[in-house]
């Protein structure tokens, strides 16, 4: 299969696209740019087009069978940055890369949503067709996406939904602000894990691997099994609170304390996520990682790399910090477009 990833130069991406190459097909790459440079290890990038996905035209399409749609402002810190922008890109490139896809007669396309859009859970683990409380512009953003590739969805052009739980793990394009690669990072750079919310918000996770496994799950998968479906992307036993994160790593790091922030404002952002869907429709996806053995592997790959507190502050791991770099430097415009 012939296969489209936009957003490949990013921390998900970098490890999706060698995935799908490595299974045998034959992947292109679509990115702006961002995070090109944002490097920890040497990234196996496919041939790859610079370019905004809210300028992807149909051609730009021609000839793919499937379109792996990762590019965003991935995260609610960067999506907050300005919520017009989050919306222009997150939800407006999305069908920009959906009509132009459609148009150039691309079967099939894998939308990475998010877990997020669900917000404020309750006690019970949520599925799919459980409420949406999104607490973010990031979130919403996502909600906003899935209505509008629906509506899209035809009989020659069938979009599919993944609700990927949080992400963890390494990438060759490292990301330092997501939970638990965050409180790794704090335990091997400085000896103590820092929660900077009170420690109770649950979370579902899912290691980057995993992720580029249920992409792979969903693109091979029979038409009639995902058209116009969405699964939460994640491990049935992969919920944890925050602080739970931490003890674990705690255990596993023993000469590392827990610090919990006592100034830190709530955070709304929690909620429990069943995968029986994916699991039941998609029996291909098998996740491999669970939390104990993520954590190891990113124990061992930052004392590899020389993890030091300097590195784990700097901008090129921190999402919102290297759009500010660029923004600062005037290497984007206000619209977050390149300047030259």
């Amino acid at each position: 299969m012939r296969i489209l990833v936009t957003g490949n130069l990013g921390f998900v991406g970098s490890v999706v696209a060698p995935y799908l190459a490595a299974r045998g097909h034959e992947v292109q790459g679509l990115d702006a740019g961002y995070f090109e440079s944002c490097l920890f290890g040497r990234p196996a990038d496919p041939p790859t087009v610079r370019k905004d996905v809210r300028d992807v035209e149909p051609e730009d399409l021609e000839g793919f069978q499937a379109v792996v749609h990762l590019a965003a402002l991935s995260n609610d810190p960067l999506g907050e940055l300005d919520p017009d922008l989050t919306a222009a890109i997150n939800l407006g490139g999305t069908l920009r890369v959906a009509e132009a896809a459609r148009r150039a007669g691309v079967a099939r396309m894998v939308f990475a949503s998010s877990c997020s859009l669900y917000g404020l859970g309750g006690a019970a683990a949520v599925d799919e067709s459980g409420d949406m409380r999104p607490q973010t512009a990031y979130a919403k953003s996502k909600i906003d996406a899935e209505a509008a590739l629906d509506a899209l969805g035809r009989d020659d052009f069938s979009p599919v939904f993944l609700r990927f739980a949080t992400a963890y793990g390494v990438s060759p394009r490292l990301r330092l602000d997501l939970v638990v690669n965050n409180l790794v990072g704090w335990a091997v750079s400085e000896g103590v894990i820092r929660i900077q919310s009170d420690g109770s918000p649950w979370r579902p996770l899912v290691h980057v691997e995993d992720m580029a496994r249920a992409i792979a799950a969903a693109l091979e998968a029979p038409r009639e099994v995902v058209h116009r479906q969405a699964f939460n992307v994640g491990r049935s036993d992969a919920n944890y609170q925050v602080k739970t994160i931490a003890a674990d790593i705690g255990r596993l790091l023993p000469h590392c304390q827990v610090s919990i922030n006592p100034q830190a404002s709530p955070d709304t952002r929690s909620y429990r996520v069943s995968f029986d869907r994916i699991h039941a429709a998609l029996p291909d996806f098998r996740p491999e990682w669970g939390l104990e053995r993520g954590i190891l592997q990113l124990r061992d790959a930052y004392r590899e790399h020389g993890l030091d507190q300097a590195t784990f502050h700097d901008r090129r791991f921190t999402r919102l910090l290297q759009l500010k770099h660029l923004l600062e430097n005037g290497q984007l415009g206000s619209n977050l477009r390149w300047t030259h």
